[in-house]
Order: structure tokens, then C-alpha cells, then sequence
């Protein structure tokens, strides 16, 4: 109890604070299930949004303010973002049938899973073939553009990656819900990567920019797809999130469930890009948590894998598992 007295001054401020409240997901519950892909919906609804932005512009050329209206349309100070909500609620988005208060976080204590206690999971649906959570769209929007305006401002690139881990590690993540996401990271990174594709050619390896200026006129160059920005190191069951010992002890034996389907379809489970993954974003501020993949998870079920350290059969200890000496509360 003494925990839950410490936190809640913490978790009181991020009520009050505007936009501050952090969402995590679940990519576990119903993942075998059939889901319709979204990219098409969401490509069209972002590439409205820029048309609208460049049809309406009035002014001097001036590509920060062409991106804050990007930002304002499609992220926003807001507990949810704008695109987010959107997907939340078309009828045409086929999302994955998960439940705000039964998922893979139920029945810890609200010491461990502090604001997922108190409002759940969101939604979770698939973009270019990649399970992810909702709230990565907003990621992609609103920490991206967060990241490119430190950019603009000339920050060099390690202390922009500094700062969105320090953000992680707090209202965005590890103070509010126990967990820092490795997937929100790179949500923030490929965010970045979109703002600067509006106006630089080869962001995307081998494309031009989304928007180039005739004059003061901005005019719509390419379309924006999210295949070019989304793949599995989005997903938290590919690319699995660090957590605070409190959670770790409780959530590795709820993914040890799922080993049976896992068995069933390990391409459901895994990714074959995830040492080239891991090596693009590493740089980002990536915990390594690679021992709770599913492929790592699942070798052997008379074995608990702890990180740093070899298997430990269950057979030698009555202990429960370890956690990485480096995590704290």
C-alpha cells in the first residue's frame, strides 16, 4: 500500500494534465483472429488531410507552419489525437474485439499497472499487415512532431533520442502505466522521418517528397502510404516493451499462455527482419527485452529465461522469476 501512497500524487497529475494520459495495448488477447488491414482507410484519411492543408494554404512558403497544420489536423493537444479517435470510431476500421478491462494487464494491482488500472487498454487494429495499438498513431503524429521540431531548432540527433526516452520513461509511459514501450519509441522516430518526407526527397529511400513548393504555393507531389513508415518493431509482441519488476513477475507468465497458439503459428509471433530492426532503432533508446519474444519465451516450458543470465530451470528453484538486477520500481 505504501507504493500506492507514493504513486498517487503522480497519477493525479496526469489526470489533470491535458494530453498527458498514456494508453498501452494488448497485441496478445485474440491475435489469431482475422482482421481487416486498415492501411487503405488510414492512407486515404491522411492524404486528405495534407491535399485539404495545400489547397487551403495562403501565405509564404513555410514548411514548419505547413507541418503544424498537419500536426493540428491529425494530432492535436488532446487526450486522444485526432486520427486516433477517428480510427476509434469509423464503422468501416475493423479492430480487434479487445476489452478496455480484460487484457493481459487484469487483476494486477494498481501499484503495477497504475493508470492501465484505472482506464484500460485501447484499441488495437492491423496497418500494412502489423498488429498494432491505436495510440500509435497518435505517437506517429504528435511525438513526431515533437522530435522535428527539437530538429528544426538544430538539436543533434542523440539528444533528440534522449529526450523522447526520458519522455517514455515518465508521462508517457514507465511512470504512468509500468511500462516503457519499445513500439512507441519507434512510432516518435517514424514520425519524425514522415515530417521531414513532407519537403526532403529520400527520406523514404527512393522517393521524392510529399509536398513541393511552386512559389509560396504548395503542391501535393506523392501520396503518403503508412507501409512506408509501419512494420513489426510497432507491434509489443514482436518488439516487446520493458516493464518494472512489479509487472515483469506477473505479465511473463500471461505471454507464457499463449506458447499454445504460438506452436500453432509461430508467424503470428514473429518477425524475420529482427536483427535488421533492431539495429535501425537501437540508437532510439530501445530497452532490449528481446527475451520475452515468443520464440524466446516459448523454447522450453520447464525453463524461465532471465536477461543476461541462461535458463533457469523451474525444476532448481521454487523462486519466483528474476528480473534484470538494473530495474527498479
Amino acid at each position: 500500500m505504501s507504493d500506492l501512497w507514493r504513486l498517487l500524487p503522480g497519477l493525479l497529475l496526469c489526470l489533470m494534465a491535458r494530453g498527458a494520459l498514456a494508453y498501452e495495448s494488448d497485441n496478445y488477447n485474440n491475435r489469431m483472429l482475422p482482421v481487416a488491414d486498415a492501411m487503405p482507410m488510414l492512407d486515404a484519411h491522411v492524404n486528405e488531410a495534407i491535399r485539404q492543408i495545400a489547397s487551403e494554404w495562403h501565405g509564404r512558403r513555410n514548411d514548419m507552419k505547413f507541418a503544424k497544420k498537419v500536426y493540428w489536423k491529425l494530432g492535436g493537444l488532446h487526450w486522444v489525437d485526432h486520427i486516433e479517435r477517428w480510427a476509434m470510431k469509423n464503422p468501416d476500421i475493423e479492430r480487434y474485439p479487445q476489452t478496455r478491462y480484460n487484457n493481459i494487464y487484469k487483476g494486477m494491482p494498481i501499484w503495477a499497472t497504475r493508470v492501465n488500472f484505472l482506464f484500460g487498454v485501447g484499441k488495437t487494429l492491423k496497418v500494412n499487415g502489423v498488429i498494432i495499438g491505436s495510440d500509435k498513431l497518435g505517437h506517429f503524429f504528435s511525438q513526431g512532431m515533437k522530435y522535428y521540431r527539437r530538429e528544426v531548432r538544430g538539436w543533434k540527433d542523440e539528444r533528440i533520442y534522449h529526450w523522447g526516452a526520458f519522455v517514455e520513461r515518465w508521462l508517457f509511459g514507465q511512470f504512468t502505466t509500468g511500462v516503457y514501450s519499445n513500439a512507441d519509441l519507434v512510432a516518435n522516430y517514424e514520425g519524425l522521418l514522415f515530417y521531414r518526407s513532407l519537403f526532403e526527397p529520400d527520406i523514404v529511400p527512393g522517393k521524392p517528397p510529399i509536398i513541393v513548393w511552386d512559389g509560396d504555393q504548395p503542391v501535393f507531389n506523392r501520396p503518403f502510404t503508412w507501409k512506408d513508415h509501419v512494420n513489426d518493431y510497432w507491434d509489443e509482441v514482436l518488439d516487446p516493451s520493458w516493464v518494472i519488476p512489479s509487472v515483469y513477475k506477473r505479465l511473463r507468465p500471461r505471454i507464457r499462455e499463449f506458447c499454445d497458439e504460438y506452436r500453432q503459428a509461430p508467424g503470428r509471433y514473429t518477425t524475420a527482419n529482427d536483427a535488421a530492426l533492431w539495429a535501425r532503432y537501437e540508437k532510439i533508446g530501445l530497452k532490449d527485452m528481446r527475451e520475452n519474444q515468443m520464440q524466446n519465451l516459448c523454447k522450453d516450458d520447464s525453463t524461465t529465461r532471465v536477461a543476461g543470465q541462461p535458463p533457469v530451470r523451474q525444476s532448481d528453484t521454487a523462486v519466483a522469476p528474476a528480473v534484470p538486477a538494473s530495474d527498479s520500481n
